[in-house]
């Protein structure tokens, strides 16, 4: 993620789909989120919050995922975001395996959702999703960084 801003980052047409995609289905990403968390004996934590507050967690995410993976946001913006949030549950008491295995399961729900969809059906789409794939990439490692950054700090 580069210090500049306001130039879109990818101008590619699977990119664009990509932004299209989450923004008009961040609810339904979310609600499989809330499922794969209800189903998952490795997040106890997560299991016992209400399902509201679970959807909100993770529709913040889905629906920010657009503008943090498609246009030229700064590594200062995702640390302030991620760094705020793992204060924030070291504070409430999630273990921090938990917030890791958060973070893989809203990822993998966003890969799953992009195949469904047919993003990538031609060769040239799948060049221009390895490219969109490292964004991708690159955004959850530093989230999972500056989480953990945050969480250090709470202690």
């Amino acid at each position: 993620m580069e210090e500049r801003r306001g130039e879109a980052l990818f101008l590619t047409p699977v990119s664009r789909r990509l932004v299209e995609l989450i923004e008009r289905d961040a609810g339904e990403l979310t609600a499989r989120y809330v499922d794969a968390v209800r189903r998952d004996s490795r997040m106890p934590t997560y299991r016992k919050l209400p399902a509201g507050d679970v959807y909100d967690r993770a529709y913040a995410v889905y629906s920010r995922l657009g503008k943090w993976v498609s246009h030229d946001t700064t590594r200062e913006e995702v640390k302030e975001y991620w760094t705020a949030l793992g204060r924030e549950r070291r504070r409430e008491g999630f273990p921090f395996s938990e917030i890791v295995l958060s973070l893989c399961h809203e990822r993998r729900l966003l890969w799953a959702k992009i195949q469904s969809e047919g993003l990538l059906d031609t060769a040239i789409d799948l060049y221009q999703a390895a490219e969109l794939n490292h964004r991708v990439m690159l955004f959850f490692d530093l989230a999972l960084y500056y989480a953990a950054v945050g969480y250090e700090e709470q202690g």
